[in-house]
């Protein structure tokens, strides 16, 4: 049987020594996938989406080359295992593909380290008041030591860590260093092993109401899921400190936006920084744009130049695997 593979042609041209390897003499070919030629390629049996094939896509607003490699896909009856360079799987096309029997697998873990920097990144510049002194340098004002709020020390304060993947674990172990208590919402509420002499106090999904009300970050860094769809909203808000501040780098979904930006208009919650949103790209006329005491990103926490060599890597070994239980 010959495994026919799709791929973009910069993928296949940069990955066709490593795969002829894992291959091994085992009949094969490579397809390449050109958005002007439709299903030119025939039926395939894998199918790798790169971060190429993507593009400048959104989860909500497909752009031309995807939605091509998209109905590539869908006109493969063959179809056994897609592979994404995402971490997450929770773009329509996954579950109708599951739902046709097709193995759908990502790449968790390949951004984890610069999507953590970035959650580390926003909290900094929100406790040091760092999006006050730059909205001030470029209006030219020397901001007086009156004028500012003078920030609280982090040691001491407490973050809730929402997620308890990669992310979660090296960012709870950063914030351990800076001297800040951490406690983990996460799917189960059993003991976290390995937390060292200060025991980590967690809290299932369905019972994050608990953990709230001492929490000075809440940080978000959960897969989107049944569970946590809807996850932090108005009640989910009020329970929270005046003054509490929320990172969001997991999914725009798990927060209820509407209960954010009231909660966020209030003064209740004192800022936040947001990577990811319900409706994405975010529209320019949404108020988080401009609010004061919001730091705004394009959801590009997890872009760094390391990335394509890691998910690489995560689908060669993959392929590598899937060619040793199937041929």
């Amino acid at each position: 049987m010959t495994i026919r593979i799709l791929l973009s042609r910069s993928t296949a041209e940069r990955l066709r020594e490593p795969v002829a390897r894992i291959m091994d003499g085992r009949p094969y070919e490579l397809r390449i996938a050109e958005p002007t030629l439709g299903h030119a390629h025939g039926d395939v049996d894998i199918a790798f989406i790169s971060r190429d094939v993507t593009g400048a896509s959104t989860k909500h607003v497909v752009m031309e080359s995807l939605q091509a490699f998209y109905e590539s896909l869908r006109a493969s009856p063959g179809l056994r295992w897609v592979h994404v360079h995402s971490a997450g799987l929770d773009r329509p096309i996954f579950p109708e593909l599951k739902a046709r029997g097709v193995e759908v697998s990502a790449s968790a873990g390949a951004n984890s380290e610069p999507v953590m920097q970035t959650a580390l990144a926003g909290l900094l510049a929100l406790n040091r008041r760092m999006h006050v002194l730059l909205d001030a340098q470029r209006q030219g004002r020397w901001l007086k030591a009156t004028e500012l709020e003078v920030p609280r020390d982090l040691a001491g304060q407490t973050a809730v860590i929402v997620g308890w993947g990669s992310i979660g674990q090296r960012l709870g172990a950063v914030l351990r260093l800076l001297g800040l208590r951490i406690a983990v919402v996460r799917s189960s509420a059993a003991p976290i092993e390995d937390a060292g002499d200060s025991p980590i106090e967690t809290a299932s999904f369905e019972d994050i109401g608990t953990l709230l009300p001492r929490a000075d970050w809440l940080i978000l860094a959960c897969p989107l899921s049944d569970r946590t769809r809807g996850l932090v909203d108005a009640r989910a808000l009020a329970l929270l400190p005046k003054g509490a501040h929320l990172v969001n780098v997991a999914r725009g979904e798990v927060v209820v936006e509407a209960d954010l930006i009231a909660a966020l208009r209030s003064g209740h919650l004192g800022g936040a920084y947001l990577d990811v949103y319900e409706h994405e790209p975010l529209d320019a006329a949404s108020p988080l744009w401009h609010m004061p005491n919001v730091i705004a990103t394009p959801h590009a926490a997890g872009h760094s130049d390391g990335n394509a060599g890691r998910v690489d890597a995560i689908w060669l070994r993959k392929l590598e695997q899937w060619v040793a239980a199937h041929t």
